[in-house]
């Protein structure tokens, strides 16, 4: 059986943001056990030019199902939105991205292979069909932002390890 492109982004995009589901929720926990504030944990962010991780958690849902909007649409745009501010808006968010993610059709995926597709942003604008912008642009940015979410946490203290950003591999049996 050949890789489709339903195969090569889907499934992985469930997979890491159920792993980031659980690392909100560890987050959470982890505040109420140390008597921290929400937003120390929210608004934290690696370094002080780099985003938080509220935004971090965020961009893991514009680069998974904002990806495949855009597709839709034919163009992919930054989104400037404001990023939910408590934990349990940020598990919202991806529920929300878990939820349509996982109702898609394999077939209307597939359907996206050669379509023309462009990321702009102001002047810039980038061309690409849906499977280059889906594999070499938003795969690597959800990736880069799981990472970073994971990192941020990590780096405050949480006891999370690789398999929690794993999460769930899928596997024979």
């Amino acid at each position: 059986m050949a890789l489709t492109l339903y195969a090569a982004t889907i499934p992985s995009y469930l997979q890491i943001l159920d792993s980031v589901s659980r690392l909100i929720g560890k987050a959470e926990s982890h505040c109420a056990e140390h008597g921290l504030e929400p937003s120390a944990l929210i608004e934290a962010r690696l370094i002080d030019d780099m985003n938080p991780f509220a935004y971090q958690v965020k961009s893991v849902a514009v680069h998974s199902l904002g990806a495949i909007e855009g597709v839709r649409k034919g163009t992919f745009s930054p989104d400037f939105t404001t990023p939910p501010q408590t934990f349990a808006g940020l598990q919202e968010r991806v529920a929300q991205t878990v939820a349509a993610l996982a109702a898609l059709d394999p077939d209307e995926v597939e359907s996206f292979i050669g379509r023309p597709m462009a990321f702009e942003f102001g002047t810039m604008r980038m061309e690409f069909t849906a499977e280059e912008f889906l594999l070499s642009f938003s795969q690597p940015n959800f990736y880069f932002h799981a990472t970073t979410a994971y990192n941020i946490l990590r780096m405050k203290g949480l006891a999370i390890g690789k398999r929690d950003f794993n999460g769930r591999v899928r596997k024979l049996g």
